[in-house]
């Protein structure tokens, strides 16, 4: 995404304009340059006029235009034909009767470089510069009366040709041409005739064109048009209120002016203002994703469901193109994506409302520095006299074996004698690895071993589980020199802002559930300790009731959307959903479109590791397309 910066520093030796133009910009043109993007693609400029911005600027690539035929005439004839013109004009004497001789003349009756010059004499012997003409289209500036104009500058001629020569010249109305020849990138240059103000109401007398109120309406249309897409626009007006209005939202500066062309002094003080509206950062994609730092390959590995592992390289290929130093994860499940977040520099919140999640992140995002040592892992092993044996008594012959599960009573008791509150984490995170990787398909929505196809984590014991796991764990703490943060809470009610908001909802289907506590009730048991939740003892699995949530429904979850995007208002959004869920595309689309001037949507085809989704079932085919939302 282009910045805003000096192309070029401005030289007062660029050639200067040809013609005295009302309005033209060259006491403006140390502010324009300030706001020049630092690269564009071509120079675009419709309203043409004088052209000093062009001429100071000589941009490699551009197009010029203006809808005046006379003056898109001299332009092209001085690109082509700078020593012709200039014999033509040596020719010329700055007498009345030779002038009005000259404005008597049709030009269109002329040879272009007769026409091109005879522009260039009038212009530097009227009145004032002006350019007028009436109702026949005839020019009817009087006399200027000028002692010594200028009427001939060969040098400055000759250094304005060359620059002509390099661009592509048309004549045409703005919004045809601006059609036909913008493009993503490109810096466009509008400075149409003025907004007439009731204190220079005449100002408009001193163009061919009328450009009343309408006109400016329908050029903030197309304004917001280059804008979509992806050019970078900076126009001049004159500082009347429609005009903020009409530019509400972008950069504008109001500068101080002089009016030449008011032949009272005392009102030659004007004000203009400059809009400036950046080129729209558009998103890149289509490339291969790029390559994802090693400490984040680090993270324990898990089938924990939705987990977003695999889509890791598109997330940050997409929220590497913004510049942030915060990001929340708001939903952070496995914890993956902030893990990965961390290991690129950024400081992470982390936040769930499930306590295993919560236990993930605290011992791996917010915890910088902190390991459990050999003792530490052993410590844990050893068996203890007293434990509640909630496990043994609520779980027998559910999901483990009686020794397994005194074994798992002992490791939550000597858990509670942990005082650092990171080796506690790292130790439940490793407990409740260990449950998972001896359980068949790691979920516990079943009970028994029907599921025990035989692989060695179903028959490695689950002490030599837990150890691999404790040090798995030690291998992903890192400090990455950010004050990290993990909670355990809604998100509704979550108000920490960042620059940047991960979202990764419970996705809700009519062809599934999205009940993370009914496949993991055992495990969120053990890192809650089973504290206020409402066990359902009736039930075979004996899990505890689900945790309210806003995504069981579709209005719920379109509601849930609402808010948070209007809660993230300020913040980069970047939303992961499938597509057989519930709000639909579109649907989101317009929600996020609600707080964001730019919303883009990314489809990445994605496999879900085991069948969740009902629907699917019957072809055992879970492939869908994820889709990255971003909102900016």
């Amino acid at each position: 995404m282009d910045g805003c910066g000096l192309a070029v520093k401005y030289e007062p030796t660029s050639p200067k304009p040809i013609l005295k133009w009302a309005g033209g910009k060259t006491q403006l043109l140390e502010h324009l340059f300030s706001k020049i993007p630092a690269s564009y693609g071509k120079y675009i400029e419709p309203f043409f006029g004088g052209g000093a911005l062009f001429f100071a600027l000589q941009p490699e690539q551009s197009i010029i235009a203006d809808a005046n035929s006379e003056l898109i005439n001299l332009y092209q004839s001085l690109a082509e034909y700078p020593e012709e013109i200039i014999k033509i004009l040596q020719k010329f004497s700055n007498d009345e009767e030779t002038y009005y001789k000259i404005r008597k003349q049709d030009w269109k009756v002329l040879s272009p470089n007769e026409a091109a010059a005879r522009t260039i004499y009038l212009n530097r012997t009227c009145y004032n510069g002006l350019y007028r003409v009436n109702r026949k289209g005839e020019f009817n500036v009087p006399f200027g009366r000028y002692k010594n104009p200028r009427i001939c500058d060969a040098e400055n001629i000759r250094l304005a040709s060359k620059v002509l020569k390099k661009t592509q010249i048309f004549c045409g109305d703005y919004k045809a041409i601006l059609s036909q020849h913008a493009s993503e990138g490109d810096f466009v240059y509008l400075d149409p005739p003025y907004l007439p103000i009731s204190k220079y109401s005449d100002f408009k007398r001193y163009t061919k064109e009328q450009f009343y109120e309408e006109d400016h309406i329908e050029l903030s249309i197309e304004v917001r048009r280059l804008h979509k897409l992806g050019c970078h626009v900076i126009l001049s007006n004159s500082n009347h209120p429609l005009i903020h209005d009409l530019y509400n939202g972008f950069q504008i500066e109001v500068v101080k002016t002089k009016r030449n062309i008011n032949s009272d002094a005392s009102k030659r003080i004007g004000e203009d203002i400059i809009v400036t509206i950046p080129r729209r950062p558009r998103l890149i994609v289509g490339l291969p994703p790029p390559l994802l730092p090693e400490q984040s390959k680090k993270y324990p590995s898990t089938r924990y469901m939705g987990s977003k592992e695999k889509l890791l390289p598109y997330i940050w290929d997409v929220a590497s193109q913004f510049e942030f130093e915060t990001i929340l994860d708001l939903f952070s499940g496995s914890g993956v994506v902030g893990y990965m977040f961390k290991s690129q520099g950024k400081q992470v919140y982390s936040n769930d409302y499930m306590a295993m999640a919560a236990t993930f992140a605290t011992a791996l995002i917010e915890n910088n520095n902190v390991l459990l040592s050999k003792e530490d892992i052993e410590g844990l092993l050893q068996e203890k006299s007293l434990t509640d044996k909630f496990v043994s008594k609520t779980f027998k012959g559910l999901y483990f074996t009686k020794k397994q599960n005194a074994l798992i009573d002992n490791i939550r008791a000597n858990i509670k004698q942990m005082e650092n509150k990171y080796k506690r984490s790292l130790s439940m995170a490793a407990l409740i690895r260990a449950c998972i990787k001896k359980r068949p398909r790691g979920i516990f929505t079943y009970v028994g071993q029907r599921y025990d196809d035989g692989r060695k984590d179903i028959k490695m014991p689950f002490e030599e589980h837990f150890r691999i796991a404790a040090e798995i764990m030690n291998q992903a703490v890192f400090d990455n020199g950010k004050q990290n943060q993990s909670k355990c809470g809604d998100a509704m009610s979550f108000n920490l802002k960042s620059d940047l908001v991960y979202i990764d909802p419970p996705y809700y289907s009519p062809h599934s559930d999205n009940e993370y506590v009914r496949r993991y009730h055992f495990v969120e048991g053990l890192a809650c300790n089973w504290e206020g939740v409402e066990m359902q003892w009736h039930t075979k699995t004996k899990k505890f009731k689900s945790y309210p949530t806003p995504f069981s429904s579709r209005i719920g979850s379109y509601d849930a959307f609402d808010k948070l995007f209007h809660k993230f208002s300020d913040s980069i959004l970047i939303l992961s959903y499938s597509s057989n869920s519930l709000p639909t595309m579109d649907e989101i689309v317009g929600l996020m479109a609600k707080v964001k001037k730019h919303v883009e949507v990314i489809a990445i085809d994605h496999k879900y590791s085991f069948g969740t989704h009902g629907h699917k079932v019957g072809n055992n085919n879970n492939d869908v397309q994820e889709y990255l939302f971003i909102g900016y």
